[in-house]
């Protein structure tokens, strides 16, 4: 290993996922002796070990803003969070003089670390790329429930580099008031602008189309709380099919309602985490409920998955060889879920427009039909030879 480095990492812990990752990177960095220092907010602190290395405190919108701001289709940072983020980046940046900076969506980064002259890579994934060659599906917002899905999408194909551009235009902004280059008008440049783009998804599950060389698909970067198993764990039988649910922290909380009706008339038992939050009404009795389950053991346990079509959930059930319902509703889970359904591993459902019936249909199909579980098996194979942390870690050891 080459000498000992400082490390700044820095967590947008808007959701889980991006405080997540970061977390277990620099976990494994502190392990091979680096000096490393992790920025987060206190967002999910709760639900990691003790750190091994030094923490800071660092602002971040909080999860239930932006959880709104996807929600109604706002820019999810406008210039003047941003700019109070570049201060703090730049304060962290001057106190500890890291010689590599690691960022998970921490967009500012894209003018702090360069303005301070430290090699930045960044975590994010694949369907975020310029170079990803997909559709673009239209999320759930205010205007597919008064027009409808069909004419939502027809409206957003033609508008849709305007409204990357309006997105994009807050960094490209700070960007100017601190003497950089403008990224080109489009959002896609402002998730994934680094000197080193890291790619955490499943290789082939997003095309990429004449990426430059800094951009790389890695592989998954698991994560699961860990945390004690709930009492009624050993309970749980053994004679049918178990639906492991967790629509995730940035997941539709309406949605849980139908999923846990659709469950009371299916012959499976339901092992749910519901994020903290209460059931939406009477638990039935085939299910099993607690605010938190370690994932990877109860994707295991199951025979399909239901998540809210985002990476952590998808990646979780894959790694584990089951096919996925994907209840997805904001663009992030509708461009991951949809390369999942694509390759046959699971089915893609708008939240917004799911029904008890619509559940239970889904559900029956992927019990059924084996071809969702063998996608899901040569998925799991795929993702295994990847690198995934390791990756960053050495990619950490040697940029300069």
């Amino acid at each position: 290993m080459p000498g000992a480095r400082r490390i700044l990492v820095f967590a947008e812990a808007v959701t889980l996922a991006h405080a997540a990752r970061p977390f277990v990177v620099a976990s494994e960095l502190a392990a091979r002796g680096h000096d490393v220092h992790l920025a987060w907010a206190p967002a999910y602190k709760q639900l990691f070990p003790a750190p091994t290395f030094r923490t800071h405190s660092l602002d971040s919108v909080s999860p239930a803003d932006f959880r709104a701001a996807l929600a109604a289709g706002r820019r999810l940072y406008d210039l003047s969070t941003l700019r109070r983020y570049a201060a703090k980046d730049r304060q962290l940046i001057r106190a500890i003089e890291p010689d590599v900076i690691i960022g998970d969506f921490r967009l500012s980064l894209s003018a702090s670390a360069r303005v301070e002259g430290v090699p930045y890579i960044a975590l994010s994934n694949a369907y975020w790329s310029p170079y990803a060659e997909q559709a673009y599906p239209v999320p759930d917002l205010p205007l597919t429930r008064v027009v409808g899905l069909a004419a939502s999408q027809w409206l957003f194909d033609r508008i849709r580099p305007q409204v990357f551009a309006h997105h994009a235009r807050p960094l490209n902004r700070l960007r100017a008031e601190l003497g950089l280059p403008a990224l080109p008008a489009d959002l896609r440049y402002a998730y994934t602008d680094a000197d080193h783009t890291l790619y955490a998804d499943i290789p082939g599950l997003t095309s990429l189309r004449d990426a430059p060389h800094h951009h790389e698909v890695i592989g998954p970067i698991p994560w699961s709380p860990r945390i004690s198993l709930p009492g009624w764990w050993d309970e749980l039988p053994d004679d049918r099919p178990v639906v492991y649910v967790n629509l995730g922290s940035s997941g539709n909380t309406a949605v849980l309602g139908p999923v846990l009706q659709a469950l009371a008339t299916l012959p499976v038992t339901g092992v749910v985490a519901t994020a903290g939050a209460a059931p939406p009404g009477p638990v039935p009795s085939n299910c099993f409920v607690a605010d938190y389950l370690p994932g990877d053991q109860a994707a295991a346990v199951g025979t399909v998955v239901v998540c809210n079509g985002g990476s952590p959930g998808v990646q979780q059930a894959l790694l584990a060889a089951r096919p996925v319902l994907g209840l997805a509703g904001n663009m992030d889970q509708l461009l991951n879920m949809q390369a999942a359904a694509s390759a046959g591993a699971g089915i893609l459902r708008r939240a917004g427009r799911m029904t008890v019936a619509g559940v239970g249909e889904a559900l029956r199909s992927l019990l059924a039909a084996q071809s969702f579980n063998h996608a899901a098996a040569r998925l799991q194979e795929r993702a295994r030879a990847t690198p995934g942390a390791q990756r960053v870690i050495a990619l950490a050891e040697t940029l300069s």
